[in-house]
Protein backbone atom coordinates (compact mmCIF):
# COMPACT_ATOMS: atom_id res chain seq x y z
CA UNK A 1 0.00 0.00 0.00
CA UNK A 2 2.79 2.41 0.90
CA UNK A 3 4.52 1.75 -2.44
CA UNK A 4 1.32 2.60 -4.30
CA UNK A 5 0.88 5.81 -2.34
CA UNK A 6 4.52 6.77 -2.95
CA UNK A 7 4.09 6.09 -6.68
CA UNK A 8 0.92 8.20 -6.79
CA UNK A 9 2.62 11.01 -4.87
CA UNK A 10 5.46 11.10 -7.39
CA UNK A 11 3.16 11.44 -10.44
CA UNK A 12 2.75 15.22 -10.16
CA UNK A 13 6.55 15.59 -10.14
CA UNK A 14 6.77 13.46 -13.27
CA UNK A 15 4.18 15.58 -15.07
CA UNK A 16 5.67 18.86 -13.87
CA UNK A 17 9.05 17.76 -15.17
CA UNK A 18 7.50 16.93 -18.54
CA UNK A 19 5.70 20.27 -18.66
CA UNK A 20 8.91 22.14 -17.89
CA UNK A 21 10.66 20.28 -20.69
CA UNK A 22 7.85 21.12 -23.13
CA UNK A 23 7.75 24.78 -22.09
CA UNK A 24 11.29 25.33 -23.35
CA UNK A 25 9.96 24.82 -26.90
CA UNK A 26 6.89 27.01 -26.33
CA UNK A 27 7.60 30.76 -26.58
CA UNK A 28 3.98 31.69 -25.79
CA UNK A 29 4.02 29.47 -22.71
CA UNK A 30 7.31 31.04 -21.66
CA UNK A 31 5.75 34.51 -22.00
CA UNK A 32 2.74 33.49 -19.93
CA UNK A 33 5.05 32.11 -17.25
CA UNK A 34 7.05 35.34 -17.32
CA UNK A 35 3.86 37.31 -16.64
CA UNK A 36 2.93 34.96 -13.80
CA UNK A 37 6.41 34.95 -12.24
CA UNK A 38 7.41 38.53 -13.12
CA UNK A 39 10.60 37.30 -14.82
CA UNK A 40 11.42 37.89 -18.49
CA UNK A 41 11.70 34.77 -20.66
CA UNK A 42 15.07 33.08 -20.21
CA UNK A 43 17.75 33.26 -22.85
CA UNK A 44 20.39 35.60 -24.12
CA UNK A 45 19.31 39.21 -24.27
CA UNK A 46 20.50 42.27 -26.17
CA UNK A 47 19.95 46.01 -26.23
CA UNK A 48 19.67 46.78 -29.92
CA UNK A 49 19.26 49.64 -32.36
CA UNK A 50 16.66 48.96 -35.00
CA UNK A 51 15.88 50.07 -38.51
CA UNK A 52 12.85 49.23 -40.60
CA UNK A 53 12.48 47.68 -44.02
CA UNK A 54 9.55 46.93 -46.29
CA UNK A 55 8.78 45.12 -49.53
CA UNK A 56 9.15 47.43 -52.47
CA UNK A 57 12.29 49.06 -51.06
CA UNK A 58 15.31 48.90 -53.34
CA UNK A 59 16.97 45.49 -53.00
CA UNK A 60 14.27 43.99 -50.78
CA UNK A 61 12.79 40.80 -52.18
CA UNK A 62 9.86 38.70 -51.12
CA UNK A 63 12.10 36.02 -49.59
CA UNK A 64 14.33 36.07 -46.53
CA UNK A 65 17.84 34.60 -46.28
CA UNK A 66 16.35 31.17 -45.48
CA UNK A 67 14.36 31.21 -48.72
CA UNK A 68 11.10 31.75 -46.83
CA UNK A 69 8.47 34.40 -47.51
CA UNK A 70 9.06 37.48 -45.35
CA UNK A 71 6.24 38.03 -42.87
CA UNK A 72 5.04 41.53 -41.99
CA UNK A 73 5.69 42.47 -38.36
CA UNK A 74 7.30 39.06 -37.68
CA UNK A 75 10.49 38.81 -39.79
CA UNK A 76 13.62 40.41 -38.38
CA UNK A 77 17.03 40.68 -40.02
CA UNK A 78 19.94 40.09 -37.67
CA UNK A 79 23.71 39.85 -37.63
CA UNK A 80 24.01 36.07 -37.51
CA UNK A 81 27.33 36.44 -35.66
CA UNK A 82 25.41 37.90 -32.71
CA UNK A 83 21.94 36.36 -32.99
CA UNK A 84 21.58 32.97 -34.64
CA UNK A 85 19.24 32.63 -37.59
CA UNK A 86 16.11 30.68 -36.67
CA UNK A 87 15.98 32.36 -33.24
CA UNK A 88 12.61 33.38 -31.86
CA UNK A 89 13.02 36.81 -30.25
CA UNK A 90 10.76 38.54 -27.77
CA UNK A 91 11.02 42.32 -28.22
CA UNK A 92 9.03 43.79 -25.35
CA UNK A 93 8.75 47.27 -26.87
CA UNK A 94 6.73 45.87 -29.81
CA UNK A 95 4.01 44.35 -27.63
CA UNK A 96 0.75 46.12 -28.44
CA UNK A 97 1.70 47.37 -31.91
CA UNK A 98 -1.03 47.04 -34.52
CA UNK A 99 -0.59 44.04 -36.81
CA UNK A 100 -1.56 44.13 -40.52
CA UNK A 101 -4.68 42.04 -39.75
CA UNK A 102 -5.76 44.51 -37.04
CA UNK A 103 -4.76 42.32 -34.11
CA UNK A 104 -2.26 43.33 -31.45
CA UNK A 105 1.41 42.31 -31.63
CA UNK A 106 2.55 39.84 -28.97
CA UNK A 107 6.24 40.84 -29.18
CA UNK A 108 7.50 37.74 -31.01
CA UNK A 109 9.79 38.11 -34.04
CA UNK A 110 11.59 35.50 -36.13
CA UNK A 111 15.27 35.93 -37.05
CA UNK A 112 15.17 34.64 -40.60
CA UNK A 113 16.88 37.39 -42.55
CA UNK A 114 20.21 39.20 -42.73
CA UNK A 115 21.29 42.45 -44.33
CA UNK A 116 24.58 43.92 -45.43
CA UNK A 117 24.14 46.89 -43.06
CA UNK A 118 23.02 44.75 -40.11
CA UNK A 119 26.21 44.40 -38.08
CA UNK A 120 26.64 43.97 -34.34
CA UNK A 121 23.84 45.16 -32.06
CA UNK A 122 21.49 46.18 -34.87
CA UNK A 123 18.33 44.60 -36.20
CA UNK A 124 16.03 45.38 -39.10
CA UNK A 125 12.29 44.88 -38.60
CA UNK A 126 10.20 43.96 -41.65
CA UNK A 127 6.97 46.00 -41.60
CA UNK A 128 5.18 44.81 -44.73
CA UNK A 129 4.51 46.02 -48.24
CA UNK A 130 5.26 49.65 -49.11
CA UNK A 131 6.55 52.57 -47.08
CA UNK A 132 3.09 53.13 -45.55
CA UNK A 133 3.49 49.84 -43.62
CA UNK A 134 6.09 51.54 -41.43
CA UNK A 135 3.31 53.54 -39.80
CA UNK A 136 2.59 50.54 -37.57
CA UNK A 137 5.76 51.25 -35.59
CA UNK A 138 5.28 55.03 -35.44
CA UNK A 139 6.24 56.20 -31.98
CA UNK A 140 8.54 53.25 -31.28
CA UNK A 141 12.00 54.31 -30.05
CA UNK A 142 14.20 52.42 -32.50
CA UNK A 143 17.40 53.57 -30.80
CA UNK A 144 16.96 51.13 -27.92
CA UNK A 145 15.01 47.88 -28.14
CA UNK A 146 15.35 44.94 -25.77
CA UNK A 147 15.38 41.51 -27.41
CA UNK A 148 15.49 38.19 -25.59
CA UNK A 149 15.98 34.86 -27.33
CA UNK A 150 13.08 32.68 -26.23
CA UNK A 151 13.43 29.76 -28.59
CA UNK A 152 14.22 28.51 -32.06
CA UNK A 153 12.04 27.59 -35.01
CA UNK A 154 12.35 25.03 -37.77
CA UNK A 155 11.32 25.51 -41.37
CA UNK A 156 9.89 28.92 -42.18
CA UNK A 157 8.55 31.44 -39.67
CA UNK A 158 4.78 31.31 -39.13
CA UNK A 159 2.89 33.85 -41.14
Amino acid sequence: MRRRLAALASLPLFFLGSAAQAASDDPVGDLIMSVVTGVLPAGPGWNLKATLYHAGARGVGALDSLGCKVVAMRTVAVDHNLIAKRSVLFIKETVGLKMPDGSTHDGYWYASDVGSAIKGQRIDLFTGSGAHSMGAVHGLDLSSLTAVKVGEFKGCPPG
